[in-house]
C-alpha cells in the first residue's frame, strides 16, 4: 500500500483529504488498531507492512483525537510517537496539527554557532508559574543582559509532577506540564521576535524508568550489548536497528522542522553506542540540518570522554557538529573557586596554566592519564575553532551535584566570582550561563524527580551513593542534610525569583558590560580568530593576550589571588603593541560591580596586579610616560602611608 506524504514516517499525522494516517513500527505484533477515544470508542485496523510497521488511513480522526494502539487485540499503549500526551505518558496520544499555528518568524535567519551566548535553562524552573507563557515574559531580559541562544532542558513528556529533564520517555511530545505543543511554538516564535535562537536538549542515550511502553511494540529498541548509569541504551547498531536509528533521526527533524528550534543539545553523547559505518549522531544532524534549510543551526554535544571527533567534519572521520561543551574549564574553575579538588575535580588544579591552556587548546585532557579515571582521558583539539568549545562556570548537572545546590557565587567571594566570570565571558570559547547566574540566584537548583515510591527510594539511594565520592560532603550527619528529589518542595525551592534582578543590580550589571565588550569590541569579538596567547605571572595571576588584525590587541590580566607585585617583568606578552600605551578598557573592580575602582597596573615600577580580579587592558596612543609614584593615590597626595590599623581617630 503507497503511502500518503507524511512529514515525519511515524506518528499520526493528518491528511488533506480529511482524517488522519498513523504508522507504528511494531514488530512484535501480529495485528494492531487505533482505539480512538469516544463514545462510543471505536477501533480501526492498521494493515501491515514488511519490516513489521503498521499503517492505514483513519476518516473519523481530527485534530484534537484522543488514541491509543491497541496491541494483538489485547492492551492498549500510547502512541510512541506521541506529539502530544494530553494526560501524561500513560494516558491517550492526541492528533496534533502541527500547520495550525501561525508562526510570526518568517524573516529569522537562523544561528551559527560563532558569536552566541547560550544560556541554559529548565522551564519548569525558570518562573515561579514554571510555562512556556510565563516564560515567554522574561525574553525581552535575557535579550537586554546580552544572551542570543536560549538552551532549553529537555521537556519531552515524563512521569509525575516534576523532573529536571532526564527522565523524559515520550520523546515527541512535549510535556503538558509546560503547556500545549503550540504554546511551546509561540515561545520559539517570540524568542525569534526578539533575536534570540532556540536550542533544545534531547535525550538519545536512554529513556526513563517510567511510561516507556516501547517494547511493547519491540524488543529490539533496546540493547544490552552496551550499559549506561541510568539504564538500557538505545540499539543503534544490533539486529533491527535500522527502525530504531529511524525513530531518532525523525526525531531531531521534528523538532526543526515542526518547532522552527535553532538546534539541539546532545545528553552524554559517550551513552549512544554505535559501531555502524555511520555513526546515528551524524545521521541525525545531517537530518536536522536538511530540515531546518536553509536555516542554519547548531548541534552542541556533551561528551565525557572529550572525544573531539564529535566536532570534526565527516569527510575527516568526524561527526559533524558544531559544539562540546568544555568539562575541562568548568573543572578547573570550580577547583579556582572553591580550593576543592576532590572526586571528579582531583586532576585539576585551578592555577593559572590551566585557565591560559583552556583558552588557547579548549580540553586540558587530549590523551593524557587521568588518575581519577584510571584511564587516559580526551583526544586532539588541533585545528578546532575556538567557538567549538562551549565554556561555563556552571551548569544544571554541577549546581546539583553539590549537594546543596549551592551557585558559585556563594561558594567563593565576589572578586573571584567577578574574575572568572570575566574570564568566561570574554574567552575565545562560546560561553553559557546557567538560569539565574545573570543576577546572582539565591535560588537552589537542586536534583528532582517525582517518581513512585519504588523507584524514587532507588533514585534516592542512588543520589546519596553517588555524592559519597565528594570528601567535601560525605561527613558525619551529612545524609540527613541531602533534600530528596522526590519532595515536591524540593522542586519549588529551584524556582527563580527574577525580582533578584533589581536587588542585585551589580551582578546583573556585570553580566550586561561583559557581554557588550564581548558583543562590540573590535578584536575580542574575532574570538581569537587572529590568535590568542598567555603566560603565567605568579601563583595565582596570569595574562591573555587577544591579538588584532591591526596590531590593536587585547590583555586580559587575571589575577585570583593575593595582591601581586610583578617586577621586574619579562614576558612579552606583557609589552604594549609598538608606540602605544596600555589603558584599562573595563575592570572586575569597578564600583558598578561592587569593587572599590581601579588603577592602572602597568607602572614604572612594573606590573601592580590588584588581588581577585580581571582588567581588560587595550592599547592608545597615550601620553608620555613620566617616572613617579606608581599609585597615583600616592602620587597625588591623597594617601599617606601608615602602620596604624585601627584607622582615624
Amino acid at each position: 500500500m503507497p503511502l500518503p506524504d507524511r512529514r515525519l514516517p511515524i506518528g499520526a499525522e493528518l491528511v488533506p483529504s480529511g482524517g488522519a494516517h498513523f504508522r507504528v513500527w511494531a514488530p512484535r505484533r501480529r495485528t494492531v488498531e487505533v482505539a480512538l477515544e469516544g463514545s462510543p470508542a471505536r477501533t480501526f485496523a492498521l494493515e501491515r507492512e514488511d519490516g513489521g510497521y503498521f499503517s492505514g488511513p483513519v476518516a473519523e480522526a481530527h485534530a484534537g483525537s484522543l488514541y491509543k494502539y491497541r496491541l494483538d487485540g489485547g492492551e492498549s499503549f500510547p502512541d510512541p510517537a506521541s506529539r502530544f500526551q494530553p494526560r501524561g505518558p500513560h494516558g491517550p496520544s492526541e492528533v496534533v496539527d502541527p500547520s495550525a499555528y501561525r508562526w510570526r518568524d518568517g524573516e529569522w535567519k537562523g544561528v551559527s554557532l560563532a558569536g552566541q551566548v547560550l544560556y541554559e535553562m529548565h522551564v519548569g524552573t525558570f518562573t515561579p508559574e514554571g510555562t512556556w507563557d510565563s516564560a515567554r515574559l522574561e525574553l525581552g531580559a535575557l535579550r537586554d543582559v546580552g544572551v542570543t541562544v536560549l538552551e532549553v532542558m529537555p521537556i519531552a513528556d515524563f512521569a509525575g509532577c516534576f523532573d529536571w529533564g532526564y527522565d523524559d520517555v515520550d520523546l515527541y511530545a512535549p510535556t503538558l506540564l509546560y503547556g500545549t505543543p503550540d504554546a511551546f511554538r509561540g515561545f520559539v516564535d517570540d524568542a525569534h521576535a526578539h533575536g534570540l535562537g532556540v536550542i533544545l536538549d534531547v535525550v538519545y542515550n536512554h529513556l526513563g524508568p517510567d511510561g516507556n511502553y516501547l517494547e511493547q511494540y519491540s524488543k529490539s529498541y533496546f540493547t544490552t550489548k552496551y550499559g549506561t548509569e541510568w539504564g538500557e541504551p538505545f540499539n543503534y547498531d544490533g539486529e533491527d536497528c535500522a527502525p530504531v536509528r529511524e525513530f531518532i533521526v525523525a526525531n531531531a527533524t521534528c523538532w526543526i522542522d515542526e518547532y522552527h528550534l535553532d538546534g539541539l543539545r546532545l545528553d552524554a553523547t559517550q551513552s549512544m553506542h554505535d559501531h555502524s559505518p555511520e555513526h546515528v549522531i551524524t545521521a541525525l544532524a545531517r537530518a536536522a540540518r536538511s530540515a531546518a534549510r536553509p536555516r542554519p543551526i547548531i548541534v552542541v554535544a556533551e561528551n565525557e570522554p572529550q572525544d573531539t571527533r564529535l566536532v570534526r567534519p565527516p569527510e575527516e572521520g568526524g561527526y559533524g557538529l558544531d559544539g562540546l561543551w568544555n568539562d575541562d574549564f568548568h573543572h578547573s574553575a570550580m577547583v579556582a573557586l572553591t580550593g576543592h579538588n576532590e572526586a571528579y575535580y582531583s586532576d585539576y588544579a585551578g592555577g593559572p596554566q590551566e585557565f591560559v591552556s583552556a583558552l588557547k587548546y579548549g580540553y586540558l585532557y587530549q590523551g593524557q592519564r587521568f588518575r581519577w579515571q584510571g584511564k587516559r582521558r580526551g583526544t586532539p583539539s588541533y585545528g578546532l575553532p575556538r567557538p567549538a568549545f562551549v565554556t561555563f562556570i556552571q551548569n544544571h548537572d554541577q549546581v546539583a551535584n553539590s549537594a546543596r545546590g549551592q551557585r558559585v557565587h556563594a561558594l567563593t567571594s565576589p572578586g573571584r566570582w567577578r574574575a572568572l566570570t570575566a574570564l568566561m565571558l570574554l574567552g575565545p570559547g562560546t560561553p553559557m550561563l546557567f538560569q539565574g547566574e545573570e543576577h546572582t540566584s539565591s535560588r537552589p537548583f537542586l536534583y528532582f524527580a517525582d517518581h513512585q515510591p519504588d523507584i524514587a527510594n532507588a533514585v534516592r539511594d542512588g543520589r546519596r551513593d553517588f555524592l559519597k565520592q565528594f570528601r567535601s560532603i560525605a561527613l558525619p550527619d551529612w545524609e540527613g542534610c541531602l533534600p530528596d528529589p522526590a519532595d515536591a518542595g524540593t522542586f519549588e525551592r529551584c524556582r527563580l525569583d527574577h525580582s533578584e534582578r533589581e536587588r542585585h543590580p551589580e551582578a546583573w550589571a556585570l553580566h550586561r558590560d561583559l557581554l557588550r565588550v564581548r558583543r562590540e569590541d573590535s578584536v575580542l569579538s574575532l574570538q581569537g580568530r587572529h590568535g590568542v596567547d598567555g603566560a603565567v605571572l605568579g601563583a595565582q595571576a596570569f595574562v591573555i593576550r587577544f591579538f588584532g588584525p591591526e596590531g590593536d590587541d587585547r590583555l586580559l590580566v587575571v589575577n585570583l589571588g593575593l595582591d601581586a607585585y610583578v617586577t621586574p617583568a619579562p614576558e612579552p606578552l606583557l609589552a604594549p603593541p609598538p608606540g602605544r600605551l596600555w589603558s584599562v578598557r573595563w575592570s572586575t573592580e569597578s564600583r558598578a560591580y561592587g569593587g572599590c575602582g581601579t588603577f592602572p597596573p602597568d607602572s614604572v615600577d612594573g606590573w601592580r596586579l590588584p588581588g581577585e580580579a580581571a582588567i581588560l587592558l587595550a592599547p592608545d596612543a597615550g601620553a608620555e610616560e613620566v617616572p613617579g609614584e606608581p599609585w597615583p593615590e600616592l602620587a597625588k597626595g591623597r594617601l599617606r602611608r601608615s602602620t596604624d590599623t585601627k584607622g582615624p581617630r
